[in-house]
């Protein structure tokens, strides 16, 4: 009955996120038929994109991609232009933005939109 599933959320600027999910990220992205965009990713799940007027971005991670070396990773989106979040507290990152604590290695970064979106080692 419930044998597939998809996750979605929005942003504020379709044209701005079709750009960064493919440009920057390098994703395979794909319009749908309302004009959403769809992550498609290469385990063959899929992420839609929806625009939002008033989109305001959630307080926790959209989406995490796992990586098998998340310094790697980390570095080559640093190159470029991703800007890795930087915290203090319970979830202190590094100098690179990676969170070394209890679980796997994680770093966080933002769409242009502002949601979270997270490379995560070994998930």
């Amino acid at each position: 009955m419930l044998d597939t599933a998809f996750s979605s959320f929005s942003v504020d600027d379709l044209n701005a996120a079709k750009r960064f999910y493919s440009d920057t990220l390098k994703l395979d992205v794909s319009e749908d038929s309302m004009g959403f965009i769809e992550l498609n990713i290469a385990d063959g799940h899929r992420v839609l994109i929806y625009p939002k007027p008033d989109h305001s971005p959630a307080g926790f991670t959209v989406l995490n991609f796992s990586v098998n070396d998340i310094e790697k990773t980390v570095d080559k989106l640093s190159q470029g232009g991703i800007r890795f979040e930087q915290y203090e507290g319970e979830l202190k990152t590094d100098e690179k933005g990676i969170f070394r604590g209890e679980g796997p290695n994680i770093a966080w970064f933002k769409d242009p939109a502002g949601n979270i979106l997270s490379v995560i080692e070994g998930e």
